[in-house]
């Protein structure tokens, strides 16, 4: 036994120095995790930021300046006052994303219950910024309204008032989520693309026959290939998490590090099982690319991280369980997003540990399997 953990360790070593020796390999793991996350976080905003506005003001009235105060930093920057003339000229030449037009008399004719009409002529050419500012606008708009007549005439108050309270993310700002979702997804593509380009590096370069004729197993060289590739991967979720979520974009971390980190390495004998699996089939790595597409991706799509699991199918959510990516997401999000501690996740814990293993040694039958047809 403890021969063949030597054989194992050793050869791991050997992985990682030609792993160490790939830099196309290795800079795909390092931008994965920093310029790819940052990005990720950054250029998919969901949410409204420092949309320009300009506002004429027809009425000049308490209400009209009530909403125009309320269109604030950080999703509105500070109203811009024009003439009515200008609405034209300055949105086609791109200075406002937004212009809001109150008419005159529109407080008299809110107080008579007259329901004016207030305008909100959008730039739909910044096609997302101009959808959920249209969004927040109509809110403020409402929400303003509806308190000045609650306050000038107590009798117009609604009888229930909506109080709303947002959990983990006050501010429902998308870096957050993002960020956190980028790494995850990326452990499955890293480990995957790492353990199978090991094996067909291998049989590529002509090493696997010198492994062959050396007195290990096939159970020792996958092994190997395993634990080196999971090493890495691990290692640079744990500095990304701590340098570039938490240092660089700043998003807190509500759970423990350590705690997920344990799950990671866990879900990792599965993800650089599949990799190796996929390593057995291909014949070169543009073969394992097309793989990887046919596997991989479809994977981090349905696994709850881009499409919540509870929107998917029954049929399909019902096979997706039977993925340990689908567990490994929920539980990180667990962790990371809600501080669950391991009382919560260990139904997850468990299921990816079992499913994974009964995968790792489908991969090793596989591996076995193909190795012996190698040699032979």
């Amino acid at each position: 036994m403890w021969h063949s953990l030597s054989n194992i360790f050793w050869l791991g070593t050997k992985e990682l120095r030609s792993l160490f020796g790939d830099v196309v390999l290795i800079g795909l793991v390092i931008y994965s995790f920093t310029v790819a996350v940052v990005s990720e976080a950054q250029s998919n905003s969901q949410e409204l930021h420092h949309a320009s506005l300009g506002v004429v003001d027809e009425d000049n009235s308490e209400l009209s300046r009530r909403i125009i105060s309320a269109f604030m930093l950080p999703y509105f920057q500070t109203p811009v006052y024009i003439k009515e003339s200008q609405i034209e000229p300055l949105m086609n030449s791109g200075r406002f994303t937004f212009v809001l037009d109150i008419p005159p008399n529109f407080q008299r004719d809110v107080l008579a219950g007259h329901r004016p009409a207030l305008q909100v002529n959008v730039d739909a050419t910044a096609m997302i910024q101009a959808g959920l500012g249209s969004g927040y606008a109509l809110q403020i708009i409402n929400t303003e309204v509806v308190g000045y007549l609650a306050r000038s005439n107590p009798s117009e108050a609604s009888p229930v008032e909506l109080v709303t309270r947002i959990a983990f993310n006050p501010n429902i700002t998308t870096a957050w989520f993002e960020s956190v979702m980028g790494i995850i997804n990326n452990v499955t593509m890293l480990a995957i693309i790492l353990a199978g380009a090991a094996l067909v590096r291998e049989r590529e370069h002509g090493t696997m026959d010198h492994l062959l004729v050396m007195p290990l197993s096939p159970f020792e060289i996958a092994m190997s290939k395993i634990w080196a590739n999971a090493l890495v991967i691990a290692v640079t979720v744990a500095v990304a998490l701590y340098a570039v979520v938490q240092g660089f974009l700043r998003v807190p971390i509500t759970g423990s590090i350590p705690l997920f980190m344990g799950g990671v390495v866990l879900y990792l004998f599965f993800a650089t099982a599949v990799g190796l699996f996929l390593g057995t089939i291909a014949r070169s790595m543009p073969q394992l690319g097309l793989l990887y597409i046919l596997v991989a991706v479809p994977m981090n799509l349905l696994s709850g991280g881009a499409t919540p699991v509870e929107s998917q199918p029954v049929w399909l959510s019902t096979i997706m369980k039977a993925s340990p990516s689908t567990h490994f997401v929920s539980f990180a999000q667990a962790i990371l997003y809600r501080g669950a501690g391991i009382d919560v996740v260990w139904p997850q814990f468990a299921a990816v540990a079992g499913i994974g293993a009964l995968f790792l040694a489908l991969t090793l039958w596989r591996f076995r399997a193909a190795v012996g047809a190698t040699g032979t």
